[in-house]
């Protein structure tokens, strides 16, 4: 156990002012190195979530707009157009990211396929087995399937 450990388990938020004085300062031998490290791992791997969970609503969105054009709306064109912003947000700001879309795309798509059957009522038969979308396409704010 560190001598952080306690303020670290007690108050996360004044544990994180301390360790920021403490590296500001050059005083590493002082800072809280163990849980720093796992902190910042933490933030790493909630990136990852969000581009994986917006990646899915993104799907879902683009699949009941091509397999259901009569249900066509302002709410999921702006639900898809607010993915799309956010995850251009997301891989600017973090551009490291852009090389785990393709895959994450493909992990993303069966839930989406899943979600989208659920929304629609349609068979989940009725949507490809493999997205049928490009990175390149679910991206871009001027891809509407089927448009």
């Amino acid at each position: 156990m560190t001598n952080n450990q306690p303020l670290y388990d007690q108050d996360f938020y004044a544990w994180t002012e301390q360790q920021v004085r403490l590296l500001r300062a050059g005083r590493l031998q002082d800072a809280d190195l163990v849980h720093i490290a796992e902190e910042i791992e933490t933030l790493g791997a909630s990136e990852r979530r969000e581009l994986e969970s917006r990646l899915k609503v993104l799907l879902m969105h683009l699949l009941k707009w091509q397999h259901q054009p009569d249900g066509r709306s302002s709410g999921w064109m702006g639900t898809i157009d607010e993915q799309r912003d956010q995850l251009d947000t997301l891989l600017r700001q973090s551009p490291s990211l852009r090389r785990l879309v393709p895959e994450t795309l493909a992990y993303a798509y069966p839930k989406a396929k899943r979600a989208a059957a659920h929304e629609t009522g349609l068979p989940r038969a009725c949507f490809p087995e493999h997205c049928p979308f490009s990175p390149e396409q679910a991206l871009d704010p001027e891809f509407w399937p089927n448009d």
